[in-house]
């Protein structure tokens, strides 16, 4: 499928989204084409504005290695249908997008791009969805893309939902998160993460270190933030959303331990799906 007319976030003006949603190639501010998909909510009659206006949209950002093609992410998003249309993505470096991944520093960009659009397609309530590596993305996105001082088209979040993320960068202290610094670190694992996994990795370290999620959590607040993590997550032990709930607002933060939970979008059960729809759905109620 062709990925559709390259969308401006800059821009109000966007095409037109049919009842069976729409595909379309963002340019995020430092200038990487992002490929995003658009689903309108299950039953809406057609994705005009009007239609948007009330209506939730949910943005859902992948783990590493991840893309907007991936079965596991479609099962996710098909399932917060019934309660808000949803905007998916592939991260720079991933699936069809541009760039080269910088594994949760730049990609901060991407996500403030998709939710430019579901803003701009007429959604006055935006949430932010994260997996693992994008669980940590959006933790910084709703850091450093606050509501203060941004217009109806701008790209700040009204609630997070982070899964599986960690809270500090550099781990390494299980195999999982071993085996990942070597596909990120080394030539001989990114050319297998090029090849293998459809994912292209910046060569180069950050610098700056880019503020780390458990930095970014004090700044979310006022805007609601759920924190979900799995007591089997073979990547980041418990201590990680435990450190992040600790840095966060108690007034407007929940945390969710859940029992025989692995990790993100791939382990994340239908039942776990429907009660963060909720979630969502009692903190950002439809407008009355």
């Amino acid at each position: 499928m062709s990925p559709g007319p390259e969308v401006d976030p800059g821009r109000s003006r966007v095409p037109s989204v049919t009842s069976r949603g729409h595909r379309a190639s963002l340019l995020t501010a430092d200038g990487v084409r992002i490929e995003a998909a658009y689903a309108p909510r299950a039953g809406a009659a057609d994705g005009s504005r009007a239609g948007a206006a009330d209506t939730l949209a949910l943005v859902v950002a992948h783990g590493f290695t991840g893309s907007l093609e991936r079965p596991a992410l479609r099962r996710a998003a098909a399932a917060f249908r019934d309660r808000a249309a949803v905007v998916t993505f592939s991260f720079r470096g991933h699936g069809r997008s541009g760039g080269r991944s910088t594994v949760g520093d730049r990609e901060v960009e991407d996500v403030a791009a998709a939710v430019r659009w579901a803003r701009a397609l007429g959604h006055r309530r935006v949430a932010t969805l994260g997996f693992s590596m994008g669980g940590s993305v959006v933790l910084r996105h709703a850091a450093l893309h606050g509501p203060a001082h941004e217009g109806r088209t701008a790209a700040h979040t009204d609630a997070v939902v982070s899964v599986s993320a960690p809270a500090r960068w550099y781990y390494r202290g299980t195999a999982s998160m071993r085996r990942l610094h070597w596909a990120v670190t080394r030539p001989t694992g990114r050319l297998v993460s090029r090849v293998g996994l459809r994912t292209r990795i910046h060569p180069e370290d950050w610098d700056p270190v880019p503020l780390s999620p458990v930095a970014a959590v004090p700044l979310i607040a006022p805007v609601p933030l759920l924190l979900v993590h799995g007591d089997r997550d073979p990547y980041f032990p418990l201590d990680h959303p435990r450190m992040l709930y600790a840095a966060a607002s108690p007034a407007t933060c929940d945390l969710w331990l859940e029992p025989g939970f692995g990790h993100a979008e791939n382990a994340a059960a239908p039942e776990l799906l429907d009660r963060i729809g909720g979630w969502l759905g009692e903190r950002l109620p439809m407008p009355e």
